[in-house]
């Protein structure tokens, strides 16, 4: 093995060769696992929560493929329409063109191009964290199976009444032209204003103030409503009010949806520009009046001064107009959620469209009821209500876009309007009995990206094709997936699932957190906090940096904040610390459904963790290779630290098994940390050298001992395999023959399981009270200031019989770990001299002091330690006690300062408590 860990080239070798020798394929077997993929955006890149939801996915993925299950992770990704065809028209506006210079056809040709020259660069990403996904099975959202799988969908909803056209309220993008969902719009809180108009009373006889934060929208105005039982207005109702600047009378009428404490107590009520206010007008039968085009400007409903005009030059307008007319009572600034499309960046509109629409309710019973019965299990289970919420109260699904990009809606019109729906144009024809003569047009619409994505579970596996892999891996055994998408996406697929296969798409739902930075906030451009995984993975130098996170940014300001605290946070840039240590660090942060906090020093201690097991494996090869393991017929004896550690071995074992079964990946890791680090290397390494070196050692002993390294390494190896695939690949090809393994991969090797017969009570027990011996030595080393070179005499105080055995067993180890001198056991008779003591149960451990330290020289290091801790303890109190501090600086910063001060205050404890000692001396 080479000297030094170097992650790149090894990660790059092995993935290459695992994909060209098909492991990731399904292998056959009598128990299917089955993993979906959340399909990535054809023109995404990797991002953090790409990065940690895919780990979690590998990990089971590995671990299921170990484990011997046939294992599928099914490879894809969406063709994400909006999205798409916003980066290939923004090419061909650079070319001073747009899609309607090319015409349909030719510009969905041009997408297909630019998907397969530049859309795949987040599957060469998922490839570079070493993602285990079936690439032999690939598919994309537009692939000729999935369409028809598309098709079939909708055909066969429109058949039964459940998808049907309809003029509706819905999300529109003004600046895109088209409808979009909920996931699709950003609200955000902006500042914005109140105003107060007054509707004058019809007979003259009064007026109301209405409150509105959308002035313009009053010239679709259909009633005016307040709390039916606000006493101020109870006389008013039914009564109606003159809308200024339209010659209209609308009523006034009484809904709960009022709340009295807002505003003034009466709102207006546009129902074809507000979906709260639709939901009001449909209750009390008012008409839809719909002021805006498809631009967002005032169509010829409205009055024929603000014709043409946008929403933003009419709102200027209007309330120029009645403040004119005396109708203008106030305006008041106002925080209000300002929603914005999350690709144009512009306001959206609530707009009134013939759209095309999935009936939700029939499809949800069944859907809530396959989680209620328990077919369906969340993972924290406390999502379920959140599904619950959504499903109780679920809206029809609008499902139709006006792009080019897209699954064209299957519908055909003639020039008298008729709508005809069929898998094609001659299956429509043939169907209703139309001409050839007959002109029929297909609807221009294409559907919304949500749709095909509901089918993925089976549109992947081959439906409506009767496949083997349908009979083999459907229902899928678990969806990984983030809380935001329940709505759009997960119980989509389980109301598709239901009703297409008549049964669940997957049996568990396991949802995690969001990725957070160090100090809890969400990544976003904006901020400048985003950390991409594979800047972490291969480095990224401080320029190349600063240009990634200030491009684009058309605020100067913001500009230099992002690269003055990128300076601050990474002023040499960021290192290399290669997928495995990215991989561990986020499996070590994801307990269920809790949103994680990224730390760097966190990957870099886990890029350390890389090291350790790399420096561990040359100690074991340098002390195996060529030498007699014991593999054959050969008699081992075995020691009590390889008892130990076999013990230890097993329940590691069990402990990781049984966290990963319950997605518990943070205790997994855990698991192996402490056991990788502080048991095998930390003290079975060193414990090893004892038995190795020493000329008394049997050779049986020695066979014993070097085969236990291996086999433990090996086991180990496996254990971490699923979270770490890479070093530990490089590693087992290095050990697996010592080991007496077979095979050409870790991959495919058994997942270790625990042996009760080989935990040993007894030997814990000892091998406990030797590194309780050995720490207790090492700790007076270290209070005292003794060199660690310094051979120390020891005298045993209180030794049991049980003690002097141990001792008796294990005085080599003692002797060499804690470098010890002489151990000499007292009777009850003998004084103990002046000691530092340390406790293993009752037995106390003396180092006689005389001779070992100088104790003035001792007292002056320890008061100058106390003196420098004395003075940042009172730097940190003054500053947690002045208010300024306290009100201004971010939470995160006041919780460092207060950790750092209980941190010095142990400090000072235990210096003070040294210094007392030694002063007794």
């Amino acid at each position: 093995m080479d000297k030094t860990y170097t992650p790149h080239d090894i990660e790059s070798r092995w993935y290459r060769q695992w994909e060209e020798q098909g492991y990731f394929e399904p292998k056959g077997g009598d128990s299917a696992y089955c993993i979906m993929i959340p399909p990535p955006n054809v023109t995404g890149s990797l991002h953090m929560g790409h990065a940690f939801q895919d780990t979690i996915m590998d990990s089971l993925a590995r671990y299921h493929r170990m484990k011997g299950h046939n294992t599928l992770w099914q490879a894809g990704s969406d063709h994400a329409g909006i999205a798409t065809q916003m980066v290939v028209e923004r090419q061909l506006n650079a070319e001073g063109k747009t899609r309607h210079d090319l015409g349909r056809e030719e510009f969905v040709e041009r997408i297909w191009d630019w998907k397969e020259l530049s859309g795949n660069t987040i599957t060469k990403q998922l490839r570079r964290m070493g993602t285990s996904l079936d690439w032999s099975r690939e598919r994309f959202t537009m692939d000729e199976g999935l369409s028809k799988a598309v098709n079939e969908v909708f055909v066969k909803l429109h058949e039964e009444g459940l998808i049907y056209r309809g003029k509706r309220l819905v999300n529109w993008d003004p600046k895109l032209h088209t409808a979009v969902s909920d996931l699709e719009v950003i609200s955000q809180e902006e500042q914005g204003h109140m105003w107060h108009m007054r509707y004058p009373l019809s007979d003259g006889s009064g007026e109301m103030i209405v409150a509105t934060t959308r002035p313009e929208t009053m010239l679709g105005d259909a009633c005016v409503a307040v709390h039916p039982s606000d006493e101020r207005y109870q006389h008013l109702i039914g009564r109606t009010v003159h809308l200024p600047l339209c010659d209209r009378e609308i009523p006034i009428i009484a809904d709960d949806y009022v709340d009295p404490e807002f505003g003034t107590g009466c709102v207006k009520i546009t129902p074809a520009h507000d979906f709260n206010d639709y939901d009001v007008g449909q209750r009390h039968d008012m008409p839809l009046i719909n002021i805006f085009t498809v631009d967002a400007c005032l169509n010829d409903d409205c009055p024929e001064k603000y014709r043409g005009m946008d929403r933003v030059t009419a709102r200027k307008q209007v309330v120029q107009d009645l403040d004119d007319l005396d109708l203008l009572v106030k305006v008041e600034d106002h925080r209000l959620m300002i929603p914005r499309g999350d690709r144009s960046g512009v306001i959206i509109e609530p707009l009134l469209t013939d759209q095309w629409f999935v009936k939700a309710k029939p499809l949800a019973e069944p859907a809530i009821e396959a989680v209620k019965s328990g077919k369906i299990k969340f993972v924290p289970e406390n999502w379920d209500k959140t599904y619950y919420n959504w499903m109780n109260d679920i809206q029809d699904w609008c499902i139709s876009r006006q792009i080019w990009w897209g699954h064209r809606i299957p519908a055909w019109y003639d020039e008298s309007g008729n709508i005809y729906v069929g898998r094609n144009e001659a299956e429509v024809r043939e169907q209703n009995n139309l001409a050839d003569s007959l002109a029929l047009s297909q609807d221009e619409d294409v559907l919304d990206t949500w749709f095909s994505s509901a089918l993925w579970p089976f549109s992947t596996l081959g439906w409506p094709d009767k496949t083997p892999e349908l009979d083999t891996f459907y229902p899928t055994s678990v969806l990984v997936t983030g809380f935001d998408i329940i709505f759009f996406w997960v119980a989509r697929m389980i109301m598709m699932g239901l009703k297409f296969m008549d049964d669940v798409p997957f049996k568990e739902i396991y949802i995690h957190g969001l990725v957070r930075d160090a100090e809890g906030q969400k990544m976003s451009k904006s901020k400048g906090n985003v950390l991409d995984p594979i800047d972490l993975i291969d480095g990224i130098t401080l320029d190349d940096l600063l240009e990634k996170r200030t491009k684009g940014l058309m605020q100067p300001k913001m500009a230099a904040k992002i690269e003055k605290d990128t300076r601050k946070h990474f002023p040499d840039g960021i290192p290399s610390f290669g997928t495995d240590a990215l991989r561990f660090t986020f499996a070590s942060l994801a307990s269920t459904g809790r949103d994680i906090r990224f730390d760097l020093n966190r990957i870099e201690g886990n890029r350390n963790f890389c090291n350790k097991l790399w420096n561990a494996t040359r100690y074991v090869l340098m002390n195996t290779e060529g030498e007699d393991t014991g593999l054959g017929a050969e008699l081992c004896v075995y020691s009590l630290p390889d008892q130990w550690i076999v013990s230890r071995l097993q329940k590691t074992e069990a402990s990781v098994i049984t966290s990963i079964e319950k997605y518990r990946f943070d205790l997994a890791a855990q698991s192996l940390y402490e056991f990788l680090w502080n048991e095998y290397c930390d003290w079975y390494l060193e414990l090893s050298k004892p038995i190795l070196l020493d000329d008394n050692s049997s050779a049986e002993q020695k066979r014993g001992t070097r085969q236990t390294l291996i086999r433990v390494l090996e086991a180990v190896l496996r254990l971490l395999h699923p979270l770490m695939p890479f070093i530990t690949e490089e590693i087992w090809q290095q050990i697996a023959p010592l080991a007496g393994k077979t095979g050409n991969t870790i991959m495919l090797q058994a997942y270790p399981t625990p042996d009760d017969s080989k935990i040993s009570a007894a030997a814990e027990s000892d091998m406990q009270w030797v590194m309780d011996f050995v720490m207790g030595i090492r700790q007076i080393r270290g209070e005292m200031n003794i060199p660690p070179s310094k051979p120390l005499p020891v005298l045993l105080n209180h030794c049991s019989e049980q003690d002097q055995q141990r001792l008796t067993d294990n005085r080599l180890l003692l002797e060499k770990l804690a470098r010890i001198e002489s151990i000499t056991t007292l009777n009850a008779a003998d004084e103990a001299p002046q000691s530092a003591i340390a406790l293993v149960g009752d037995m106390q451990v003396l180092i006689p002091m005389a001779g070992l330290i100088d104790k003035n020289a001792e007292l002056e290091r320890l008061n100058k330690e106390i003196e420098k801790f004395e003075k940042e303890a009172s730097r940190i109190s003054g500053k947690l006690s002045n208010a300024s501090f306290i009100d201004k600086a971010p939470a995160a910063v006041i919780e460092k300062e207060r950790a750092k001060q209980l941190d010095i205050t142990s400090k000072l404890s235990n210096l003070n408590d040294q210094k007392e000692k030694i002063a007794t001396l």
